[in-house]
């Protein structure tokens, strides 16, 4: 199973994709849900589907917030929390501190020293990393339905560009060097975006538009967060495999620890939560086949999103050419088709042939001393650029949402 490509996984796809889009109650009964609960780092579960399944706590927590006309305050004394040991600002209603003090603990199951693994992995790995987890995952993002169209329809939709940095808010804590440290983030933002998780699936069903082009009458289930979640580490992983990285068993569970823990931590049931690359892999199939497609809403945040990694390379007539073939050379066609990426041929014809020959050059120096702590300060000041020009310099946080995209 771990075999299986991403490239068959993705015509697995396309055999599903116009169904999905057409009839996707039919084409979920075709490929129905049969991961075992036993494949999860709980070992057991009742093996619910999890497009049934929400987030039985947070979800009423954040209905309640919502109509109290809470939610505004709350964003203001959650503002300036910001590291994980940080104790929770005074004056939250205390519904929300007690559900925040339980979900920033780690889990049970968390092992510090495949923590620390996973970060030095980070510094050696951060080109790939980024590469996938930032282009990669967010066009394949524009090519997931549900996705695309709760992106689109809820308030980040409106301003593409703090959306994705909010995105890579989240992204880049899971990567950093101090991600689950008491003076890192990641549980931070991973709370944070497990409280809006809940408040957009109060308030998109209110979104007419929303409703007309949804099959759903609540987004982002437990399906919903798996899917993403493939589009980051499992997605990452199969393409360093399918380049030749050099990655070590050790650093490859350590990477995959990593984001279990981030999974638990953004409301992910540990029933679901792959608890090895082999699970990880069985139910990426499974499910990235039932959920991908084209939608309008994907094609637009496509483009918008190819415009932005334009203008955040080198601006310039030479730039977007360049990233629609890195987006089509990472997703591959089907995929690049489903979300109409222009199609390059110079650049469709280079990449892949230039592409190998950088990873054969990097993986040989990164082995020499000095060369990982210089690679990892060159891609640290790059994230650090993407941001800033995300951010137009201005701080942005992740913040609980109030209502829908404005203009529907």
């Amino acid at each position: 199973m771990g075999q299986f490509s991403r490239r068959q996984a993705l015509i697995a796809a396309g055999a599903f994709g116009a169904l999905v889009a057409a009839a996707p109650a039919q084409a979920r009964a075709m490929v129905g849900w049969t991961w075992s609960p036993r494949g999860s780092v709980a070992g057991s579960g009742a093996g619910l589907d999890p497009f049934e399944v929400w987030d039985e706590v947070a979800d009423p927590l954040l209905s309640s917030l919502l109509d109290r006309g809470a939610v505004p305050g709350v964003n203001d004394l959650l503002w300036n929390w910001e590291t994980n040991a940080q104790p929770l600002p005074d004056g939250l209603p205390a519904d929300l501190r007690d559900f925040m003090e339980e979900a920033r603990r780690m889990p049970s199951w968390a092992d510090r020293d495949k923590l620390e693994l996973a970060a030095r992995f980070n510094t050696t790995h951060g080109l790939y990393l980024n590469l996938c987890n930032g282009p990669g995952g967010g066009m394949l993002a524009c090519a997931i339905p549900k996705e695309a169209r709760s992106v689109y329809y809820s308030a980040g939709g409106a301003d593409m560009e703090d959306r994705v940095a909010k995105t890579s808010i989240f992204g880049f804590s899971v990567g950093s060097l101090d991600a689950f440290r008491p003076e890192g983030t990641c549980v931070v933002e991973c709370v944070k975006t497990r409280l809006v998780h809940a408040a957009v699936r109060h308030l998109l069903p209110q979104s007419e538009r929303w409703r007309e082009s949804s099959d759903e009458t609540v987004p982002i289930n437990q399906e919903a967060m798996l899917v993403t979640w493939h589009t980051l580490p499992t997605f990452a992983m199969r393409k360093m495999r399918e380049w030749e990285v050099s990655v070590s068993d050790d650093e490859a569970e350590a990477y995959l620890h990593a984001w279990q823990v981030a999974a638990a931590l953004i409301g992910i049931s540990e029933e679901y939560i792959p608890a090895t690359w082999e699970a990880a892999y069985a139910q990426s199939d499974q499910i990235m086949a039932r959920n991908m497609g084209p939608t309008d809403e994907g094609v637009v945040l496509a483009d918008t999103l190819l415009s932005q990694l334009a203008e955040q390379t080198s601006p310039g007539s030479i730039s977007r050419p360049l990233c629609n073939a890195l987006a089509r050379f990472l997703v591959e066609d089907e995929t690049a088709d489903w979300i109409e990426v222009p199609r390059e041929r110079r650049w469709d014809y280079l990449i892949p042939r230039l592409w190998p020959a950088l990873v054969r050059f990097r993986e040989g120096l990164i082995t020499r001393p000095a060369v990982p702590a210089l690679a990892w300060t060159l891609e640290e000041a790059i994230r650090r650029y993407i941001l800033f020009y995300l951010t137009k310099g201005e701080e942005t946080k992740i913040t609980i949402p109030t209502g829908n995209r404005p203009d529907n």
